[in-house]
């Protein structure tokens, strides 16, 4: 019957098929699930000590994201993605990071202007100013985490980077889309370098990012993202991604 009482008990059950979404999304970025590996819903809820309801709602949620592929017959097992598969990804966020850069740097942007002026996203605002000092600090953490290797910190720190970064621009949307690609590419990349020694070899120019947009240069934004995307196609390409 509705009332009270079963609106808390929407309210748990969503929160609780959040949480088991985001624990099972972390466990395959740390490379605990590997790809290909199979589980079913009841294995899952028994490992949480949960009921089968927010299981299957978040390990649905996972498929449509691209981390699982379901199985009608045989329950879910963790998507195994290819370099193929990473181009593809490299390709559609550069698009949409080079579009936000540019629509929020451009003077002559009409939408641009638009944007800025709703927003009041100028370097010279304090909201503006305090946000990216946030990213800054979340882009040094990051850079810190990849020239020890330490690719568990690093995925945490360059999520936040990059989610609170895209979030200045005022559009959740795409924000939302941007942080989907981010860490459907982490995923490829755990999967793929996990075993290997990568101290000094990952990206790690997120504060010079910050600054080129702290002074509005968007050709030397567009020219670090497109330095950072062939520098991780070339990491993943190469004989280490192999």
């Amino acid at each position: 019957m509705p009332g009270t009482g079963g609106g808390n008990g929407a309210v748990t059950r969503s929160t609780l098929r959040q949480q088991i979404a985001d624990a099972l999304r972390d466990e395959v970025l740390a490379g605990r699930l590997q790809p290909g590996q199979e589980f079913t819903v009841k294995e899952i809820a028994e490992q949480y000590g949960v009921s089968a309801t927010p299981v299957r709602e978040a390990l649905v949620d996972l498929s449509a994201q691209g981390l699982l592929d379901a199985d009608q017959h045989r329950g879910f097992r963790v998507h195994e993605y290819s370099t193929a598969d990473y181009r593809g990804m490299i390709e559609a966020r550069a698009l949409v990071t080079d579009g936000l850069f540019r629509r929020y740097l451009d003077e002559k942007s009409a939408i641009g202007r638009a944007a800025r002026a709703a927003l009041e996203v100028r370097a010279d605002n304090p909201r503006t100013a305090a946000v990216l000092a946030g990213v800054r600090r979340r882009g040094e953490e990051a850079q810190r985490a990849a020239a020890a290797g330490d690719l568990n910190i690093l995925i945490g720190y360059d999520l936040r980077f990059w989610r609170e970064l895209s979030n200045l621009f005022g559009n959740p949307y795409l924000a939302d889309f941007l942080h989907r690609l981010r860490v459907q590419s982490w995923v490829c990349v755990v999967q793929h370098l996990r075993t290997e020694d990568l101290r000094g070899r990952l990206w790690a120019e997120h504060t010079v990012l910050v600054d080129a947009l702290t002074r509005r240069d968007p050709d030397a934004a567009h020219a670090i993202v497109t330095a950072y995307n062939a520098h991780s196609l070339a990491l993943i390409e190469g004989p280490a991604g192999r």
